[in-house]
């Protein structure tokens, strides 16, 4: 087998995702943002869904101070598109303002509240994952303080229904 030039192995390395990384993109990740701020590499909405991703492409989304700006009816969409492009075992991380803490009130464009109990709306293993039955992820950390933020971190597992 021939060498592989350095260029040719990233391509094909799953791709570390900055989901909705504004200004302040994660070094060594590619960031999709709406605005087209110095530094993002897609400039697309991330409630247009598909996102201009393979499924399966990425090992680790990172959605810092995201969430809480996506309107509460793209929740469940957004977060099956990302275990869309998730390779399986992919990893979620999201951190944003808890949501009745005065660091989420606060900000006039904030407009998705989550608690500790909203990550069990996604994760199967909960009551709650049946109401809406979306896309099925593992939680793997839950970290939280009422007037500052949380913080989830989500597995993608296989969905049992396809």
């Amino acid at each position: 087998m021939g060498k592989q030039s350095r260029r040719q192995r990233d391509i094909r390395a799953p791709i570390q995702l900055d989901l909705g990384c504004g200004r302040n993109k994660q070094q060594g990740f590619i960031g999709l943002d709406r605005t087209a701020w110095p530094g993002v590499d897609i400039v697309h909405d991330i409630e247009e869904l598909p996102w201009p991703l393979e499924d399966g492409s990425c090992g680790v989304i990172k959605a810092s101070h995201v969430m809480e700006h996506i309107k509460p009816w793209f929740t469940i969409p957004v977060m099956d598109e990302a275990w869309r492009v998730l390779e399986d075992g992919g990893v979620m991380l999201i951190s944003m303002p808890y949501g009745t803490g005065y660091r989420y009130v606060q900000d006039p464009t904030h407009c998705n509240p989550w608690n500790e109990t909203t990550p069990a709306y996604f994760c199967p293993a909960h009551d709650l994952y049946e109401i809406y039955r979306p896309k099925p992820w593992h939680l793997e950390n839950l970290f939280w303080l009422h007037e500052r933020d949380m913080e989830v971190a989500f597995r993608k597992i296989a969905d049992q229904s396809e």
